[in-house]
């Protein structure tokens, strides 16, 4: 069955990974554009009219439930379908199960991907025989993204509690708990956990949007350490504070900035 669609992910490595689980499980399918945050996803759904989106769920811009509330209202008719690319699972697959809407984890496994491509193909199918969208389905969709943007948060958003990084030719994906730290260059970002260190290019004034501020302390204009991670902090023989990290010999700077994090230490 040949269909149209449209990728949106901020992570370049995700759109790759989708687009080639897409080619062995739905070869007929034909990528008609690619966006990079919320606010294009929408600009290239209204420009390609594709079939079904598949949005992650987390973006820059423009959240995934709010670029799939602009898409529903883009065309009086049928809207595309919308398939939800996400980190998360336990409270937020409810609002997918109910069918008007699907989702695939991150990272994407080929034997769930087919199962959603056999259910987007139905509707599609369903689609074409019946014509253009009910009405009752498309407020089934809305009100689903009423729900699921509830259960995310009143803007759509939630704490990140995953990070996806490359290993090798691999997404891996690192639960954000387990992060002790993460150092930023100019280029990438460091992140650091008991067992590994992994590279993402999620720059920190990003990060610290989307972590909870309760659990991820901003030390300096390029570090963000787990509060459960400080083993201590002390000072050089030029007065700096140095943060210690637990079961680790990092000693992490303290800039001017944020030194009233540890007052009295």
């Amino acid at each position: 069955m040949h269909a149209r669609a449209v990728i949106a992910d901020d992570e370049a490595l995700m759109r790759e990974q989708l687009r080639a689980r897409l080619a062995e499980v739905w070869p007929e399918l034909e990528i008609v554009a690619e966006a990079r945050n919320g606010i294009e996803a929408v600009e290239r759904t209204a420009a390609a009219n594709p079939d079904l989106v598949f949005l992650d769920i987390r973006m820059p811009g423009k959240t995934g439930v709010q670029a799939a509330r602009e898409i529903a209202a883009l065309e009086p008719g049928a809207p595309p379908a919308i398939v939800f690319v996400t980190a998360y699972d336990q409270y937020a697959i409810e609002a997918f199960e109910q069918g008007a809407i699907d989702y695939i984890l991150k990272p994407a496994e080929r034997e769930r991907l087919q199962v959603t491509v056999d259910r987007i193909k139905a509707r599609l199918s369903q689609r074409g025989a019946r014509g253009p969208a009910e009405s009752g389905s498309q407020d089934l969709m809305r009100q689903l993204l009423d729900r699921l943007q509830q259960q995310l948060g009143g803007d759509g958003t939630a704490p990140l509690k995953w990070i996806q990084a490359a290993v090798g030719q691999q997404i891996q994906m690192i639960p954000v708990e387990e992060v002790l730290f993460f150092v930023s260059d100019e280029k990438y970002t460091r992140v650091q956990t008991a067992q590994q260190e992994a590279l993402i290019r999620k720059p920190i004034k990003e990060l610290i949007a989307e972590l909870d501020p309760k659990q991820f302390w901003q030390i300096h204009r390029s570090t963000l350490v787990n509060a459960r991670a400080i083993a201590g902090v002390s000072r050089d023989f030029r007065g700096r504070q140095l943060v210690h990290i637990k079961g680790r010999p990092d000693k992490l700077e303290v800039s001017r900035s944020y030194t009233h994090l540890f007052k009295g230490m």
